[in-house]
């Protein structure tokens, strides 16, 4: 798996990556937060990055922000 090769440390030490890290409750509440609003239910594994979203959004505030929402999620909470 790439996510565990040493490019990723590299990055990070020459600061072109960052790596945030959310917690299971900000991935459940962002989760249901593009649920109820948007009536999309996205995969768990996306759900992370939309959490982190979610957490950065005062920060971003007037900025495009572009997320990928791969797969769907009815498979994970049925």
């Amino acid at each position: 798996y790439p996510g565990v090769g040493p490019e990723h440390s590299y990055l990070a030490s020459i600061s072109r990556a960052e790596y945030p890290n959310v917690t299971d409750a900000e991935v459940v509440e962002a989760f249901q937060l593009l649920s109820r609003t948007e009536g999309i239910i996205p995969a768990l594994e996306p759900a992370h990055a939309l959490a982190w979203i979610v957490r950065a959004a005062p920060e971003l505030r007037g900025q495009t922000v572009l997320m990928n929402l791969s797969g769907r999620g009815d498979k994970d909470v049925a």
